[in-house]
C-alpha cells in the first residue's frame, strides 16, 4: 500500500510539474508574440522619424534612391550647409530667437494659468460660473477665428515685428486649455493642508506659493512641456507677427532652406529638421514621468 501511495504521489507531482512547465512555455510564447507585435507596430510608427535621421546623413541623390534609412556613404554636408543658411545668420541665431520666445511664454503660462485656475477651483465670486463657461467657450473656439482681431489689436498697439504678440497672451492666461487642465487637477487635491496654512495665518498668495504649487508639480510640468512643444512647432504665429529675418525662430528659418527657384537641397532641410525636433524630444523624454502623472491626475475629478 505504501508503495502504491508513493507511486500515486510521484505521478501527481510529475503531472503538476508537466502542467507548470507547459504553462511556463505558453507564457513565454505569449510574451514573445506580444512583444514582437508591439515592437513591429512601434517600429512602423517610428520609421518616418528614423528615416528622417538617417536621410539627413545622405546626399541629395541618395535620399530618393530607396526607402531605407541607412546611408551608403554617410556625410554631414547637410548639417554643415544647413547650419549656415542662405542668410547672413546661422541657425544658431534662429535657435536663440526660439529660446527668447519659448522661455517667457512657458514662464508666463505657468504663473498666470496657475493663478487663474486656483481662483476658479478654490474661491467663490460673482459670475464665477459664467466666467468659467467663457473659458470653456474659448477652449472650443478655433484659433483661426481670432487671428484677424488679434492682428488688428497688436497692430494698433505697435507690437508687430516683435515678440510681444507671442508673449503677452500667455502671460495673461490666454491659453484656456491650460487653465482648464489645472482646474481639474486642483479639484482632485485635498484642501486640508491649505486650510491648515490659513489657520496658521497664511494669506491666499502664500498658500498658493508654498502649499498648492508644490502639489501642482506634475501638472505644471505637463503645462510647461505642452507649451514648449507647441511654441517650438508654431509656424503661423511667428509668420503673422514677425517680418524681420533676424527675429525668425527655427520654425520659420526652415522655410528659408526651401528655394522655389532652384532644386531643393533636401539633405539640408532634413538635417535642420532633425536639429529642430531634437530639443522637444529631449525635454519630453526627460520629463516623461511627470508628464504622464500630470495628465492622468488631471483627468480625475475630486
Amino acid at each position: 500500500m505504501t508503495d502504491i501511495h508513493l507511486s500515486n504521489t510521484t505521478s501527481i507531482r510529475t503531472q503538476d510539474e508537466a502542467a507548470a512547465a507547459k504553462r511556463a512555455r505558453m507564457d513565454l510564447i505569449s510574451s514573445v508574440v506580444r512583444y514582437a507585435l508591439l515592437f513591429g507596430v512601434g517600429f512602423l510608427m517610428l520609421y518616418p522619424l528614423i528615416w528622417l535621421v538617417g536621410a539627413s546623413f545622405k546626399t541629395n541623390s541618395e535620399i530618393f534612391s530607396g526607402a531605407g534609412f541607412l546611408p551608403n556613404s554617410p556625410t554631414v554636408e547637410g548639417y554643415v550647409r544647413g547650419w549656415q543658411t542662405s542668410t547672413p545668420y546661422t541657425f544658431g541665431r534662429f535657435f536663440w530667437n526660439s529660446f527668447l520666445i519659448i522661455l517667457p511664454k512657458v514662464i508666463g503660462t505657468a504663473i498666470s494659468c496657475t493663478m487663474v485656475a486656483y481662483a476658479f477651483a478654490r474661491f467663490d465670486f460673482p459670475f464665477k460660473k459664467i466666467l468659467f463657461g467663457s473659458v470653456i467657450a474659448v477652449l472650443l473656439l478655433p484659433n483661426v477665428v481670432t487671428r484677424i482681431p488679434q492682428y488688428i489689436l497688436f497692430r494698433d498697439l505697435g507690437w508687430l515685428d516683435s515678440f510681444l504678440p507671442l508673449w503677452v497672451p500667455s502671460a495673461l492666461a490666454g491659453d484656456a486649455f491650460f487653465v482648464f487642465m489645472l482646474v481639474q487637477f486642483l479639484r482632485s487635491l485635498p484642501t486640508d493642508m491649505e486650510e491648515a496654512a490659513r489657520v496658521d495665518g497664511a494669506n491666499s498668495l502664500q498658500t498658493l506659493v508654498f502649499i498648492v504649487v508644490p502639489m501642482l508639480g506634475p501638472a505644471l510640468v505637463s503645462v510647461c512641456l505642452f507649451q514648449f512643444m507647441w511654441t517650438m512647432n508654431d509656424f503661423l504665429g511667428p509668420l503673422i507677427y514677425i517680418s524681420s529675418v533676424d527675429k525668425y525662430p527655427v520654425s520659420l528659418a526652415l522655410k528659408l532652406s526651401i528655394d522655389t527657384t532652384e532644386a531643393f537641397e533636401w539633405n539640408r532641410i532634413l538635417a535642420m529638421s532633425v536639429l529642430t525636433i531634437t530639443p522637444a524630444l529631449v525635454v519630453f523624454f526627460a520629463a516623461q514621468r511627470y508628464f504622464i502623472e500630470g495628465i492622468s491626475a488631471g483627468g480625475r475629478k475630486g
